[in-house]
């Protein structure tokens, strides 16, 4: 029986034609494995099933995923982070592989930015969030002084003020929230001119998520993200806690969200 695979074409550019191949043909991928994004067992003979290649700087991980769960796509993490998934995932469900030669770039610096997840109540519902708060205030690029610019730069790429938690935000294409591995490793924005989607956070190591936030994630497809500016959310400890600092910033109209789709490219 065919392998109900599906090698994108940015895996099949770093893997090579011969390689996705035999991937295709079922030569060199499992039959059955554990889904790299909600950790639940998968079967590509009797489900649609992704390949995701992780590369680091010197090492690239293949492994499978649910195509329900994440596309197949090329995700690009530290070393630190791709060894910690090759002493996650058994031998049987990745292959490290030559990373292809490619110059070192370095990373955008970037603000220092907090983020807790949590699970929020609306409209009845249970809902999987990210709340962002940076631990200083936030300067428009290319300017100077004590001002925070952190509300309306995200207002800019189309974030919306919140007044208050009665409805889930609107959903804002370009953006994703990617889950893989079952934990947090990155909220991704649109790159520029079209390009491949970049890292507008990435968790130093990935964060662990309750089972209870990643069956949620997985049932909407999407995450909602909150954000506020430095001092209105706090390290709350309790989901009840944060939700009362949500409203609390809301009201005071020091909040923004959008709906971010799940591993969304």
């Amino acid at each position: 029986m065919p392998r109900m695979l599906d090698v994108s074409d940015d895996v099949r550019a770093e893997i090579g034609d011969e390689e996705a191949d035999r991937l295709l043909a079922g030569e060199s991928a499992p039959g059955s494995y554990d889904c790299t994004s909600c950790r639940t067992p998968g079967d590509c003979e009797q489900e649609r099933t992704s390949t995701v290649l992780f590369i680091g700087d010197e090492t690239a991980v293949l492994a499978f995923a649910h195509a329900g769960c994440l596309p197949s796509q090329v995700v690009k993490v530290t070393e630190e982070q791709l060894q910690g998934a090759v002493r996650s995932i058994s031998a049987d469900q990745a292959r490290s592989a030559p990373a292809p030669a490619a110059p070192e770039q370095a990373a955008p610096e970037q603000a220092m930015l907090g983020v807790t997840s949590g699970l929020i109540l609306i409209a009845g519902e249970l809902h999987p969030a990210l709340v962002v708060e940076p631990t200083a205030p936030i300067a428009r690029p290319g300017t100077t002084g004590a001002g925070d610019d952190f509300l309306p730069l995200l207002i800019e790429q189309g974030f919306m003020p919140v007044t208050e938690l009665a409805s889930a935000p609107a959903v804002l294409h370009g953006w994703s929230v990617l889950l893989a591995m079952g934990q947090l490793h990155a909220v991704l924005q649109p790159g520029t001119n079209g390009g491949r989607p970049v890292a507008w956070w990435q968790a130093h190591q990935p964060l662990q998520v309750t089972e209870g936030w990643r069956t949620a994630a997985n049932k909407h497809q999407q995450v909602l993200m909150f954000a506020a500016p430095v001092g209105s959310i706090g390290r709350q400890p309790r989901e009840d806690l944060l939700r009362d600092a949500l409203d609390k910033a809301a009201a005071n109209g020091q909040l923004v969200a959008a709906a971010l789709p799940l591993a969304g490219t």
